[in-house]
């Protein structure tokens, strides 16, 4: 029996096609292997940016400046042909530059490995995946629709760490947000910040609008970051710190100006956000806005990456987590009375809708 077999060469030359030499079908050019060996690479470069974190590479370099691999292996205290193979691999990964054997930060580590970097992440790459053991049993919790270690087993030991390390990302996006909205043109507005991890959105408004107030909620055990950073930026007289689980939690009807729901939707599992959602709603004044955070896929869940497998990493460590479709935020607000709603992106991967309550209820709109 005649077995089809596969090309010779990964990519075959134009004039090695049936139309020219005549060769039978099975003759082609394959699809190229690329993907399969990201893939496949894409442990091991996870893995060579968190040990450099982990040794302070980043830190050193930025210390001692551009330097050879026996000035880093002496200042790290690491064999040099270990070092090296690391030094190499970060290269690699274009987050150092290497010139005649010499190792220099570059624009990339500066700005976002450093610690110090004016956008740092450092902190948060050991933490951002979810628990590391999550992604060995990834096939497991898909066939049992539940993680091998949720992180509602113990919510802080997870959230605590996360929430320091986007701290920097996310206070960021919150501070240009107002160049799209303009929060600061409010007197003195009455921010509500649900989940509110560190607060960066409820600081960022305080910030811009020098006479508002802000009543700041997350779980008991996280709130705790929260209220050290509101305490570093000078806002902490005009907080509420409220404990407790945000789909539960005493919220005043109609008393807010600003409800920020930042990157919690996710969590929550469809039912869970449109209950957010209608929470917010309802906890606005007429004319109030929300501003709902997240990582929000196309409609074919294929054109975003970075929220796509930010729905995989929710699904890998969470019992309800999933990320959703634009489509599916846009019909959620429309459903619970929401108009004017538009979505912003202040800084790049950080997306936002922005949403009004109307000013004359629903019940009486023509």
């Amino acid at each position: 029996m005649f077995e089809p077999r596969d090309a010779p060469y990964p990519e075959l030359k134009k004039t090695h096609t049936m139309a020219h030499k005549g060769r039978p079908w099975t003759d082609y050019k394959p699809p190229p292997a690329a993907p399969v060996w990201a893939a496949i690479e894409g442990l091991g470069r996870y893995y060579i940016l968190l040990a450099a974190l982990e040794l302070d590479v980043f830190d050193t370099l930025q210390r001692i400046g551009p330097s050879t691999v026996e000035e880093v292996s002496e200042a790290l205290e690491a064999p040099v042909d270990h070092v090296r193979s690391l030094l190499d691999g970060v290269v690699a990964l274009d987050l150092l530059d290497q010139y005649r054997d010499v190792y220099e930060l570059n624009d990339t580590a500066k700005r976002y490995l450093v610690s110090d970097g004016p956008a740092t992440m450092a902190d948060l790459i050991a933490v951002a995946p979810g628990p590391h053991v999550n992604w060995t049993r990834l096939a497991e919790t898909v066939k049992n629709g539940r993680p091998a270690e949720p992180i509602e087993d113990d919510p802080a030991a997870f959230y605590v760490p996360l929430v320091e390390g986007t701290f920097t990302t996310m206070f960021r996006c919150a501070t240009r947000a107002d160049l799209k909205i303009r929060y600061s043109a409010i007197r003195a507005p009455r921010i509500l910040d649900l989940g509110a991890g560190g607060a960066p959105w409820a600081i960022a408004m305080l910030n811009g609008c020098p006479d508002g107030t802000a009543v700041i909620n997350d779980l008991p055990g996280v709130i705790t970051v929260a209220e050290r950073k509101i305490d570093e930026h000078g806002v902490s007289g005009r907080c509420e710190l409220r404990p407790g689980d945000f789909h539960t939690l005493e919220i005043e009807p109609s008393a807010y100006d600003i409800v920020v729901l930042g990157h919690i939707c996710r969590t929550e599992g469809a039912d869970g956000a449109r209950h957010l959602i209608a929470r917010a709603f309802e906890a606005l004044r007429p004319g109030g806005r929300l501003v709902l955070a997240d990582y929000f896929t196309d409609i074919e869940r294929k054109f975003n990456p970075h929220a796509v497998i930010m729905g995989t990493t929710m699904m890998a460590s969470t019992q309800k987590g999933f990320t959703f479709t634009h489509a599916q935020f846009s019909e959620w607000l429309r459903d619970a009375g929401f108009t004017a709603i538009r979505l912003i992106e202040p800084i790049g991967f950080q997306q936002s809708f922005v949403a009004t309550k109307p000013a004359v209820p629903r019940s009486v709109r023509l």
